[in-house]
């Protein structure tokens, strides 16, 4: 999977083995993991689990999130984009797609998530042909649950997620 989605500000593209630095940046801080059941990663060797595994995810099923990259500093941002969840049960559903990001903390409050994740919601509609997409966030992740709402999904409902005892909240974007 080889592609490159651009914004007016962002370049998604697929994940690297050399975004290892960045996505241990991503994972390894507190702050980012606050509202993901406060799990912050402490090793590289983490870190690159997690990008293995999203690598793997393309040749596996197609699509996984993407790298987000500064258009003008080329710099690693964090990840956005579609990922077709079959690891989970999430409020009752065991094979869907959802919309998601993370940024490193010193991209936040810039709209990036939204203008990424818009992106991404054209992609899944437009190329993917999906019927719908879902997300989720912790309850008390205000930004992410304000961001969603700018990308165009609806809140559905509250839910408690047993496997990592969190409470979240439930969204949907219909393609129409």
């Amino acid at each position: 999977m080889t592609f490159n989605i651009e914004t007016e500000r962002l370049l998604l593209r697929e994940l690297r083995s050399s975004d290892l630095d960045g996505m241990f940046e991503l994972d390894s801080n507190p702050e980012v993991h606050r509202y993901l059941g406060n799990k912050p990663i402490k090793t590289k060797a983490e870190a690159k689990t997690i990008l293995d595994s999203v690598i793997n995810q393309y040749k596996e099923r197609g699509i996984g999130r993407w790298a987000v990259i500064n258009k003008d500093t080329n710099e690693f941002m964090g990840w956005s984009g579609i990922r077709l969840n079959t690891e989970y049960n999430m409020n009752g559903f065991t094979k869907y797609y959802d919309v998601g990001y993370r940024l490193i903390e010193r991209f936040w409050g810039k709209g990036y998530a939204t203008e990424s994740g818009k992106a991404a919601v054209d992609y899944a509609f437009n190329v993917m042909k999906l019927p719908e997409l879902y997300a989720t966030t912790e309850m008390g992740n205000q930004a992410s649950h304000n961001a969603l709402l700018k990308l165009g999904l609806t809140y559905i409902e509250d839910f408690y997620f047993e496997q990592e005892d969190l409470d979240l909240r439930w969204y949907k974007i219909e393609n129409k």
